[in-house]
This record gives C-alpha cells, sequence and structure tokens, in this order.
C-alpha cells in the first residue's frame, strides 16, 4: 500500500515534558519502538545520529562516556537511554542529577517500565516525573474517518503507522515479539524458558477481551497456573499487554478476581469485534495514564460484570469516581441489554456505546450511541 502519510504528527506530550524539565529529570517509559527515542532526540538542538548529547547504555562508548561523566557539558539537555540495564542504575543517575542539576537537563528513557527496576540502591523521589508513552491515538494521530481505519489495521506504533504495509506490519510484528522475549526479557527477569514465553506471547492476542484464565493457558503450556502467572506479569512489565480489573459494586453482584487482557499493539489481534474493543481500550488507558502522568490524578480503567455474565466493557474512574462507562460494538447494533441494565442499577454519570460507523443516538441525557470518532470528541481523548 502506498504511504500516505509521509510524517506523523508531533507527539502530544511534548509540551508537558517540556515544562517538567525545568524543574526535574524526566523519565519516559513504555514499549519497545512506541517512540521514545524520537521524543528525547527531538529536545536536542540540531540532532543527528552520534550526537554527543545522547547517549546510549547499550553503545560501548556512551558507557564509558556516561561513567566518566564526559558529555559535553555545555549541552543544554543531556539524553540517557535503556539506563536502566546498569546495576544500580538509580545511585548513577541520582549522582549526575544532583551534581549536574543546575546547569543541564536530564531525559532518562527506557524499553521496559523504569519503575520495575525501582528496587535497592538510592531513592530518587522527587527528583523525576515519568510519562508512560502510548502509541499514536486517533485524536494524536488526526481525527477523521481515514486515519481511523488505518488505525484499526496498523495500530498506533510509529513504523507500521508509517508504512502501512500489511506485508511489513506482519514482518514487524514476528520481530517485535521475538526482540521483547529475547532480550528485554532476559535484561528484565531470569526465565528459563523463552520458547514457551514467547508462546504465551504468540496465543494471548486470541485470549483479549474475555476474562482472562491462567489454568487455561497453562494446560495449553503444559506448565503450572503459577508460572503463567509470571509470565503474563513479566509481559505486563514489558508493555506487551495489560490487564484491567473488575469494578466492584454493593449494588451488583460483582466479580472480583478475574482480569480481562489487552495488547498494546492492537495490529495483532485478528478477530475485528475484539481488536475494535482493543483499540478503544488501549485509547482509554492511555486517557488515564495521561491524566496521571502529566496532572496528577489518581486513574483506573475497569470493566463491569455480574456473576450473571452480564458485562460492560470499560469503566473510566477518576479519583475513586466512576465518570463514564463504555461498550464496543464493531458495528451499529441494537442496544446493549448489559448496559441497559447496568445503567440502571450505578450510580455512573455517563454511559456509551460505541462503534465505528453507528449514527449519533441520545437515548436519554446519559446515555448516548456514537461512533468512535465522535466518542473521542465528546470525552476529550488523548
Amino acid at each position: 500500500m502506498e504511504n500516505k502519510t509521509k510524517k506523523l504528527p508531533q507527539r502530544v506530550y511534548l509540551p508537558f515534558i517540556t515544562k517538567d524539565l525545568g524543574k526535574k529529570m524526566v523519565f519516559l517509559g513504555g514499549p519497545r519502538q512506541v517512540g521514545k527515542t524520537t521524543i528525547a532526540t527531538s529536545f536536542i538542538k540540531d540532532y543527528i545520529d552520534g550526537h554527543p548529547a545522547y547517549l546510549n547504555w547499550d553503545n560501548d562508548l556512551s558507557r564509558k562516556t556516561i561513567l566518566k561523566s564526559e558529555w559535553p557539558k555545555n549541552a543544554p539537555i543531556i539524553v540517557l537511554d535503556e539506563i536502566h540495564k546498569r546495576k544500580s542504575w538509580q545511585t548513577l543517575v541520582k549522582g549526575i542529577w544532583d551534581t549536574w542539576k543546575n546547569t543541564q537537563k536530564f531525559l532518562i528513557t527506557g524499553s521496559a517500565r523504569l519503575n520495575v527496576f525501582r528496587k535497592g540502591g538510592d531513592s530518587m523521589m522527587g527528583r523525576y516525573h515519568y510519562y508512560r508513552i502510548h502509541p499514536f491515538s486517533l485524536p494524536e494521530f488526526g481525527n477523521n474517518k481515514e486515519n481511523l481505519k488505518i488505525l484499526l489495521d496498523f495500530g498506533g506504533f510509529p513504523e507500521p503507522l508509517l508504512d502501512q504495509d500489511p506485508t511489513e506490519l506482519r514482518r514487524w510484528h514476528l520481530q517485535r515479539v521475538s526482540k521483547l522475549v529475547r532480550i528485554d526479557l532476559r535484561d528484565l527477569e531470569n526465565v528459563s524458558d523463552l520458547d514457551k514465553v514467547e508462546l504465551l506471547a504468540d496465543t494471548l492476542p486470541s485470549r483479549v477481551g474475555s476474562p482472562l484464565s491462567y489454568k487455561s493457558l497453562a494446560e495449553d503450556l503444559e506448565t503450572s497456573d503459577k508460572t503463567v502467572k509470571r509470565w503474563v506479569g513479566i509481559l505486563d512489565s514489558l508493555y506487551y499487554c495489560f490487564l484491567i480489573p473488575p469494578f466492584g459494586s454493593s449494588k451488583i453482584k460483582a466479580i472480583k478476581k478475574s482480569q480481562k487482557l489487552y495488547l498494546w499493539d492492537w495490529s495483532q489481534v485478528e478477530d475485528p469485534g475484539y481488536k475494535f474493543e482493543n483499540m478503544v481500550a488501549s485509547h482509554l488507558l492511555k486517557l488515564c495514564d495521561f491524566w496521571q502522568d502529566v496532572y496528577g490524578y489518581k486513574t483506573e480503567l475497569r470493566y463491569i460484570r455480574d456473576d450473571f455474565g452480564r458485562e460492560v466493557d470499560f469503566v473510566v474512574i477518576k479519583d475513586r469516581k466512576p465518570l463514564f462507562a463504555v461498550e464496543c460494538k464493531l458495528n451499529d447494533s441494537d442496544i446493549s441489554p448489559s448496559l441497559l441494565y447496568f445503567k440502571n442499577k450505578l450510580d455512573i454519570p455517563k454511559w456509551y456505546q460505541v462503534s465505528l460507523n453507528s449514527k449519533i443516538r441520545i437515548i436519554e441525557p446519559k446515555f448516548e450511541i456514537l461512533p468512535f470518532d465522535e466518542f473521542c470528541k465528546k470525552e476529550n481523548l488523548i
């Protein structure tokens, strides 16, 4: 397919990172290949490959430069990439910041969740702000019907989003999963059976959108429930997948433990309905993380399900108060009976049923049926 998008839009995070860099270090976490390095290097004036203000721990020369503090002291900002791979990296970074904080700014990036590595060593509390970088969303990519179709098909990661080529997307999927398991996981945890973890990663796209059964996965992989749960937790830490818990309420017989799983790259999901649901989940998680990372709100993304199997896909919670609930339908269809049931049981201010192409229908003041692009505008998604 012809590459119609020659250049991706500016990321939504940039003005907020700029502001925070004036006071503290900024840490950028997020999935492999989501664009963290591109964001970081955009803060370096006249950046080219090999620029001395960009230091990657995976590079031998960069490691020596970091350890000897030999980066250019006249550079306004220094980018330290993948430095969390060093043992006791917190102590090293804290020392760098405490020494040079009045003359230079520091931006730290990493493929794995940097907070996973916040154990032992010297605390850096109060010295940094942490951003979780998400794939491109519809509001960030450009909210129109054509871009919605492109995002659904190719996901929000920069490389396949630029290529818009199904063959290159499949090749990118294979390489990304392999690198995540063989490189990123190895740096994070001591796991001996990498082949089975990679098989688990290949299996999870077919489990999207349903309550996750560790027992079923364990049977498929011929291992224990406990081991599979640990492996899923590792893949969650590496931003391959994310889990959302159920919404508990005394007003319904809500399930309490079963979590639903979604992927950071929804383009891996084959079923069109679950792919759309995963894309919506990713947009809502991005909104929750943005509110928390930028504005300091406590946010949660949950789903509603009772003992009788009635379910609404998502509820967004801010400072312990539910704001709105969302039910996903790939195509315009009848109103979800579960949504109507829970709407009359739960004190949630707004309810939405969203799809790719539904007509706008206001059922009652707190219940609307909307196409997804209009829903993004209605709730000011990021």
